[in-house]
């Protein structure tokens, strides 16, 4: 039998799975909202913020969504709340605040 990672949540049963649990499909964050996992969050100042872009690809949850050449807000529901992002920004634009 195969592991179908969309068809597991917290309901599957231990007989569901394949023995050694090998999965057979992609698993991504884009699946699975895991933002509530996060204890820092981070937050952006659009006034110091220059379009830079060197905080996306560091992103490793892919929650800094670029769109004609500009970034948006943070996707929370995917955000862990690591801090790449704001070491990697020249700007001093993001900050990490306590919660969620």
């Amino acid at each position: 039998m195969r592991t179908d990672v969309s068809k597991i949540n917290e309901r599957s049963s231990h007989t569901g799975l394949t023995e050694g649990l090998m999965v057979f499909a992609g698993g991504t964050a884009e699946q699975f909202p895991t933002g509530e996992w996060r204890t820092m969050t981070p937050v952006i100042d659009w006034v110091k913020c220059k379009q830079c872009l060197l905080c996306a690809p560091v992103c490793p949850d892919s929650s800094i969504p670029v769109e004609d050449g500009k970034r948006g807000e943070f996707d929370l529901d995917h955000c862990k709340g690591c801090g790449i992002c704001v070491k990697s920004c020249p700007f001093d634009a993001i900050v990490m605040k306590e919660g969620r």
